[in-house]
């Protein structure tokens, strides 16, 4: 276990899934606050005494872990802010695992279906994707040990294991007879939070999405960057939506790439730590000559804001996309005893123009901080201006300088999404079919489209004949993506995906602007250096 103390921008998400209820004590940390030591052992008396009286009397038995892991301690970091945060060892774990961006199993993913577990995705090249698994099929074993019964967690974690060993997973396939058995060696799997392609090659525009920020989240963008012939290129899109947060240093490298080696990229200061402005430390200057479109959305957050608030105060790219979450604290994480783990806020931070981004999260239930739907929440009090003089505002995230209203599902859509229907139909489809061979640039024809609207009848799927013709393009292009994942792989569907994303395409048309915006920075910068150097010269 890593000794040192980890600067982290908690991702708000993998809190809401992972840790809502978790929970932890320790004494320095509760020394740290301003309540007098006596106040401090008085409280934990009660405490004790709370617990002893519900252990003995509780009509079921209370475990440590329920009680105290699950309970008392999130019911104390809840009291700070939403964003403290206890461990138990296996959510640190993957906490850990997602730092590092590897960890060592087969390459899929795996998900609660009706209470069974079932495969949603699978990584290309990994050793479930060379024994054949495919998403869709239902895991009834793993090593013999049968699934009923077990969450989901639990199954995972039986395919997880030391490199090198091996796995037999058996499975129920839709459209198979008898389940099937797959033999697979452990592997340390890879998941790079970087991935992309250039999206229009005959202009030089690149596409490059960011997952969240890890260790290796910087180094990985920067190698992209130069296979991309980067000194060449006319344009990126850089897509941070969905992006909730991670490292801090990684978040700084990032920005600081795009940006003159000193700009500031953030300042952070709190209490018990010292204030720290986090500059650009990037040698190079082909980051700094072609024109950005930062792709945000809601929940966009903590170190995605980090890259998207520096970009944008000194005017490096245009923000495109909904308001992100609006987090402007910094965690540190404390390994603790036990293989657990305390992520506690310790300072906040501000973007370059001076702003703190951070939402107001007093007077508010948890879940509707997480969930909010104001995304046109501001502090009015706190305005601030870019590099160029664009006013910008803290107290609600980042405003995009560009909006886009993602299109609303019409109640066909939230039907057929809401009961998986895509999913389902394509595993089915493929199931039936073996040896089924797509050939590359593959679409869904009639046949297929028929097929699925046979499937939705068959599921008890209520729609109208009308419904079905007015959302032909839509099913195709979800079916498209979806049944990707199965004949190619997950890497290709997402491409796909990008390819027909209609926001990604208005980003791109947003590449003008985003120029516009560059050079008038740059002009502006050169006439202060002038205006300076008169002055100098006048004295």
């Amino acid at each position: 276990m890593p000794a040192r103390r980890r600067s982290y921008i908690l991702v708000p998400l993998f809190i809401v899934a992972c840790s809502i209820g978790a929970a932890i004590f320790t004494g320095g940390g509760v020394k740290a606050a301003t309540t007098p030591e006596d106040s401090v052992i008085q409280s934990l008396r009660q405490f004790t005494s709370v617990y002893e009286v519900v252990e003995k009397n509780f009509a079921d038995e209370v475990k440590p872990d329920k009680g105290i892991y699950k309970g008392a301690i999130p019911g104390m970091l809840r009291e700070l802010d939403p964003h403290s945060n206890f461990f138990d060892p296996r959510d640190y774990k993957i906490l850990l695992e997602d730092q590092h961006g590897h960890y060592s199993g087969v390459g899929m993913i795996v998900q609660d279906r009706s209470s069974k577990t079932v495969v949603l995705t699978v990584f290309g090249g990994s050793p479930a994707y060379r024994a054949g698994l495919r998403p869709g099929d239902t895991i009834l074993e793993v090593n013999d040990k049968k699934t009923d019964g077990l969450s989901t967690n639990e199954v995972a974690d039986l395919l997880k294991g030391p490199r090198g060993t091996h796995v037999q997973v058996v499975v129920q396939r839709p459209g198979a007879e008898k389940p099937i058995t797959f033999n697979a060696i452990r592997e340390e799997i890879n998941r790079s939070s970087v991935d992309g392609f250039m999206i229009k090659p005959e202009q030089q525009i690149a596409y490059i999405h960011i997952a969240q920020f890890n260790e290796n989240t910087g180094k990985d963008m920067e190698d992209m960057l130069k296979k991309f012939g980067e000194p060449n290129l006319k344009g990126l899109i850089l897509d941070l939506r969905d992006n909730p947060g991670g490292l801090l240093n990684e978040g700084v490298e990032t920005a600081g790439h795009f940006l003159k080696k000193g700009d500031l990229v953030v300042n952070q200061h709190g209490r018990a730590s010292p204030n720290k402005n986090y500059t650009a430390q990037h040698s190079g200057t082909s980051g700094e000559n072609y024109p950005i479109v930062v792709v945000v959305d809601r929940y966009s957050a903590s170190a995605a804001e980090i890259v998207t608030g520096a970009l944008q105060d000194h005017d490096r790219a245009l923000v495109f996309g909904e308001n992100t979450f609006g987090k402007g604290l910094v965690q540190v994480v404390f390994p603790l005893n036990d293989n657990t783990g305390l992520a506690l806020t310790s300072a906040q931070y501000y973007t370059p123009s001076g702003r703190f981004i951070q939402r107001p999260y007093s007077n508010i239930s948890f879940l509707d901080y997480y969930y909010h739907n104001n995304l046109d929440q501001k502090n009015t009090q706190d305005v601030k201006m870019t590099d160029s003089g664009r006013t910008v505002y803290g107290g609600g995230g980042i405003a995009p300088d560009e909006k886009y209203d993602t299109p609303k599902l019409n109640p066909f859509q939230i039907q057929v999404l809401r009961n998986s229907a895509i999913f389902n139909f394509t595993a089915k489809y493929f199931g039936s079919q073996a040896d089924l061979k797509l050939p590359k640039g593959w679409s869904p024809d009639e046949a297929v489209i028929n097929a699925f609207h046979d499937f939705l009848m068959k599921a008890s799927i209520p729609f109208t004949e009308a419904e079905f013709t007015t959302n032909h393009q839509w099913m195709k292009e979800q079916l498209r993506v979806e049944m990707y994942k199965t004949a190619f792989t997950y890497e290709e569907s997402q491409r796909v995906q990008i390819e027909m994303d209609p926001e990604i395409a208005k980003a791109i048309d947003l590449l003008p602007k985003a120029k516009a915006l560059l050079d008038n920075a740059k002009k502006m910068l050169v006439e202060r250096m002038t205006r300076q150097e008169r002055a100098a010269l006048a004295h």
